[in-house]
């Protein structure tokens, strides 16, 4: 079978003015290809930090300008054709779509007869946890345009079993690729030994999706202990969040520290690695911290427990659950052992299963075919 997969290569995304884990598997991505196979494009919908990375990395970069995340009928036709325009121009040898509205427009731009196109889905959004007005919408979309995947990629097996069970896909069209990471030198970590305050962070857009009343909720049945708390990111619920962290008497605890390039460092720099959500496909920013040798509080949610091993690299908790969640939280105050034990556990699996390398090679498999 053959190493190289024919270029030009062309990435479409919805966002780009934000970096969720679908941008920065695009950005890893799209630097890597170029190394490989030299000519890599990527389209987007919404310019903004991602493009603005990519067009400095040299990777040129096109608008779709009617490319929009809400559903819009109007809109979304109009980028349809935009897309069309595009592939003529480019000619890709293949088309590589990730998010719901990008998959949608990439897969219809290319009858009757454009480019192969293979769908990433960094999580289904009709999962559970998810609103049912949505979930009916978008499933109904996944059931049409499905059948005109070359491949669906799925980023855990959750996702996969529950593309299966609702009909949308089955193998060989549907192919499971855990996301991997590239990784560094580990962060100088001392470890937590009880004897200062508990440095906690969560990376996450303030969105429906992410669950950050809950983990103020907690924290708030923790006054008594000595923690802090770094959040990491934007987003339309951000003012929102600001107001319940001050009306829960959190204010001075807890540092909004918008969105940032320099992750890792701010990972170095804390002890616990929290995730709190709705729903997750299989989230990225949790293999970042255990790339740091960071453990883990998540909420037990789509694949998450597909890295995060509960009792092993960190602690899961059902969706919702403030009281358990705080549970899991004095946990670590009353065994501060356990910090660096399922710090040390979580960069272990990161080194033996979520590599980029690994999902490199796992991606373009699926690409070759």
């Amino acid at each position: 079978m053959p190493t190289e997969v024919p270029s030009p290569f062309l990435f479409v995304i919805t966002r780009a003015d934000s970096l969720g884990g679908a941008q920065i598997h695009v950005r890893d991505l799209a630097l890597e290809y170029r190394r490989r196979f030299a000519e890599v494009h990527v389209a987007v919908g919404q310019p903004g930090i991602l493009s603005d990375f990519l067009l400095g990395q040299g990777i040129e970069v096109h608008r779709i300008p009617s490319l929009v995340r809400p559903i819009h009928p109007i809109q979304d036709a109009a980028a349809i054709f935009q897309l069309r325009r595009l592939y003529r121009q480019l000619n890709p040898a293949l088309v590589s779509a990730h998010t719901a509205k990008a998959g949608m427009v990439a897969r219809l731009a290319a009858l009757p007869y454009g480019p192969p196109v293979v769908f990433t889905a960094h999580g289904w959004q009709f999962a559970e946890g998810i609103g049912l007005g949505q979930k009916l919408a978008v499933l109904a979309t996944e059931k049409i345009c499905a059948p005109l995947s070359h491949r669906i990629i799925v980023v855990s097996d959750y996702d996969f079993e529950l593309a299966r069970r609702l009909g949308i896909a089955r193998p060989p069209r549907m192919v499971r690729v855990h996301n991997g990471m590239p990784d560094q030198d580990p962060p100088l970590r001392t470890g937590w030994d009880g004897h200062r305050e508990l440095r906690l962070i969560m990376v996450a857009r303030f969105q429906e999706q992410k669950d950050h009343p809950t983990l103020f909720r907690a924290l708030a049945l923790l006054r008594s202990l000595p923690w802090k708390l770094d959040l990491v990111g934007d987003g339309p619920r951000l003012e929102e969040a600001r107001q319940l962290c001050e009306k829960l008497e959190l204010g001075e605890r807890v540092r909004f520290l918008g969105q940032a390039w320099n992750v890792a460092e701010l990972l170095s720099q804390n002890d616990v690695f929290l995730l709190i959500s709705h729903w997750e496909g299989f989230p990225r920013s949790i293999l970042e911290a255990m790339r740091a040798a960071m453990p883990v509080i998540a909420s037990d949610v789509g694949g998450v427990a597909e890295s995060v091993k509960k009792g092993v690299s960190g602690l899961l908790v059902p969706r919702g659950d403030h009281r358990l969640l705080a549970d899991a939280l004095r946990f670590y105050f009353d065994h501060p052992e356990e910090v660096l034990q399922h710090g040390r556990a979580g960069r272990q699996l990161f080194e033996s299963r979520f590599r980029f390398e690994i999902m490199v090679e796992a991606t373009l498999r699926a690409y070759r075919t």
